[in-house]
């Protein structure tokens, strides 16, 4: 018992929190950048511009259906192959974001189905335009309606920063793999931090969520 406690000492809590800001860093500029592109994406899709809008979905269906580590090993290791190169924490944001800007995007537009065609058609019939009554009238009921899966995915997204332990992301579970790797008798006390660490931040998104929920809905 001792030395799981032992494995909590300031200078390895300390390292851990180094690693969770990077995390926390990571996850909100992805959750950003992420939210913006799926917003446009899911909109292109929904008003189905001819041509433009099969191919933005091709390659949303694309994107959904390969693994996000494949998307972080692309980033990485192959985009330096024709001349882009990223550092490891732009890499990963970079293929978070485009991950889940694609399955964002189809959250988003099934949302913007699910608002009766009433509402654009009375829009219409007031003298809005359709960007108008996409901006005005339909969005906003929209996204009332896609709190709860658009929460669940962000809650994802976290949770995936993890997998960013393969290109060395020095984020909260590389560094407790730094920890365990120095002190074997750690390893459980690692695992636990990190359980700990990873349930506090999601459940307090999804509290976040629950009560901008309830919000939307009063």
């Amino acid at each position: 018992m001792s030395e799981f406690f032992s494995a909590f000492s300031w200078v390895n809590l300390r390292f851990l929190i180094t690693g969770l800001g990077v995390t926390v860093q990571v996850a909100v500029i992805s959750v950003i950048l992420s939210f913006i592109i799926g917003s446009v994406l899911g909109v292109i899709r929904y008003v189905k511009i001819p041509y433009f809008s099969q191919i933005i979905g091709f390659i949303i269906d694309l994107i959904r259906n390969l693994p996000l580590l494949l998307i972080i090993f692309f980033t990485y290791f192959a985009l330096p192959k024709v001349g882009i190169h990223f550092g490891v924490v732009t890499s990963t944001i970079f293929a978070l974001t485009i991950f889940e800007s694609a399955m964002l995007a189809e959250i988003i537009r099934s949302g913007i189905m699910a608002v009766p065609k009433g509402q654009l058609e009375g829009a219409l019939s007031n003298g809005l335009n359709f960007k108008q009554a996409l901006w005005h009238i339909i969005l906003p009921q929209a996204y009332k309606k896609m709190i709860p899966p658009i929460v669940s995915q962000f809650v994802s997204l976290i949770k995936d920063t993890s997998l960013a332990t393969i290109i060395m992301l020095p984020e909260v579970t590389y560094r407790a793999q730094i920890v365990y790797a120095q002190e074997p008798n750690a390893i459980v006390s690692m695992f636990f931090a990190l359980a700990v660490i990873y349930f506090i931040l999601n459940f307090i998104i999804s509290k976040i969520g629950d009560m901008l929920d309830r919000r939307m809905a009063a």
